[in-house]
């Protein structure tokens, strides 16, 4: 009988037989890894990885993971090697070959000629003495005892530990590359991943609409200036350089405790020492500072003057966060 109960069964055996497949891989990790991770990275031409069925997906996956942190890669479809596209594989390429059962009859095809090319071959399967296993120069081992379909016939486990392998030799890769995360940001330069890693403060501050008074200017016209600029804040400045600021919240305080303005300027209920961001700096890094202080607005700087004001608002409409 199919309820609740049972769905949620069905879901946590699954996801914990499949941690437990990963999770023997640290087992099969040998001098064929190393040597493997060692080959990618002296490599003088392209990654090529390829592989059949479910492995072929796994494989596209590797390369996007690859290409996005570093390594040139280039997906081949085993089925199609061996119909013209083998063109795609140049003398100085390092091939990875995906297979589970590493005896597939395209692998038995395609495994000769790439050693015929001259090629050096790597292999990540689940049958170390298969044919791919015997003919590859490293053999990393995906080896899983069963799937985590109940049939034991749907890839599961055997997918996960492929695509696991993967991506510990990618990370191992950015590492020896040391691969930062402003190398990532010029691969991702697209969406909210990009916007994070490259917009600065500069790209979206409205200089035009800054808002601004000198120490001495009247509370009146400090509530004007904070209504009309619509950023719930002005900079106190005097000869461009920030002396202070002043929020609706600082405002309302005041309201509180006094009976009368009249006398009262800017300076009189400014917060010296503002939190401060340099327009150059990441807009991220902007909505950290934000965070840490329980804060809305940053007043932004650039050598040491006035530039303007960016807003939480603004920032969450970009979508960084």
């Amino acid at each position: 009988m199919i309820n609740k109960e049972t769905i949620l069964a069905s879901a946590k055996s699954t996801i914990l037989s499949e941690s437990e497949a990963i999770a023997k891989l640290v087992d099969f990790l040998d001098d064929n890894f190393v040597k493997t991770v060692e080959s990618i990275y002296h490599a003088k031409g392209r990654l090529v990885v390829t592989g059949i069925g479910k492995s072929a997906i796994i494989a596209q996956k590797i390369v996007a993971t690859l290409n996005s942190t570093g390594t040139p890669s280039l997906f081949l479809h085993a089925s199609e090697a061996i119909h013209g596209d083998l063109g795609m594989v140049q003398p100085d390429d390092v091939v990875i070959c995906i297979s589970k059962s590493g005896n597939s009859p395209e692998i038995k095809v395609l495994v000769p000629l790439l050693k015929q090319f001259g090629n050096q071959l790597i292999a990540i399967t689940g049958n170390i003495t298969s044919f791919l296993g015997k003919e590859a120069d490293f053999t990393l081992n995906t080896f899983v005892a069963a799937e985590a379909c109940p049939n034991n016939l749907a890839p599961t486990n055997s997918t996960t530990a492929q695509l696991v392998i993967g991506d510990a030799i990618a990370v191992c890769l950015m590492q020896m590359r040391h691969f930062t995360a402003e190398d990532f940001a010029k691969y991702h330069p697209g969406g909210a991943l990009g916007k994070k890693l490259l917009l600065r403060v500069t790209d979206m501050l409205d200089r035009t609409h800054k808002p601004m008074v000198a120490p001495d200017t009247s509370i009146k016209t400090v509530i004007v200036e904070i209504s009309e600029k619509r950023l719930g804040v002005t900079a106190v400045v005097a000869d461009n350089k920030i002396v202070g600021i002043i929020t609706d919240g600082d405002i309302r305080r005041m309201l509180n405790k006094t009976e009368t303005i009249t006398g009262l300027t800017a300076q009189d209920i400014m917060t010296k020492n503002p939190k401060t961001i340099k327009s150059t700096d990441l807009v991220s890094d902007a909505f950290n500072i934000m965070e840490d202080f329980a804060i809305t607005q940053l007043v932004v700087e650039e050598n040491g003057e006035y530039q303007g004001v960016i807003h939480l608002h603004d920032i969450l409409k970009e979508g960084i966060v």
